[in-house]
C-alpha cells in the first residue's frame, strides 16, 4: 500500500488548530477544519477560512498526489473548485 499523502497527514495532525494553506495560485489562508479524516488513502476535510463566511471542502486527486480545495459561499450555485494545497502549517496566533 502506498505512503498518505504528505499534506494530507500534516492537515490531520494539526487540527482541529487552524492550518495555514498555501494554494497552487499563492493564496495562503488560515483554515478552521471541523473534520478531518481518511478512508484508506483518500484523505476529506470540511471547515472554513477564517476570512469569509464560505464553506470549504478538501478532498485528495484521484491518484493521490494533491489535496484540492472547493468552496461553496452563501452567494455561489453548488462547489466550486478554489485550487490544490502546496503546503500546510499550524497557523501562528490563533
Amino acid at each position: 500500500m502506498a505512503d498518505l499523502n504528505p499534506i494530507a497527514k500534516r492537515i490531520h495532525n494539526v487540527t482541529p488548530d487552524p492550518v495555514r494553506l498555501t494554494l497552487d495560485d499563492g493564496t495562503e489562508a488560515v483554515f478552521e477544519l471541523s473534520w478531518t479524516e481518511f478512508f484508506q488513502q483518500e484523505f476529506q476535510a470540511e471547515g472554513s477560512r477564517t476570512d469569509d463566511d464560505a464553506d470549504y471542502r478538501l478532498i485528495s486527486s484521484e491518484d493521490n498526489d494533491s489535496i484540492l480545495v472547493g468552496r461553496s459561499g452563501p452567494d455561489d450555485n453548488g462547489w466550486s473548485m478554489v485550487g490544490s494545497v502546496v503546503s500546510a502549517e499550524a497557523a501562528e496566533g490563533h
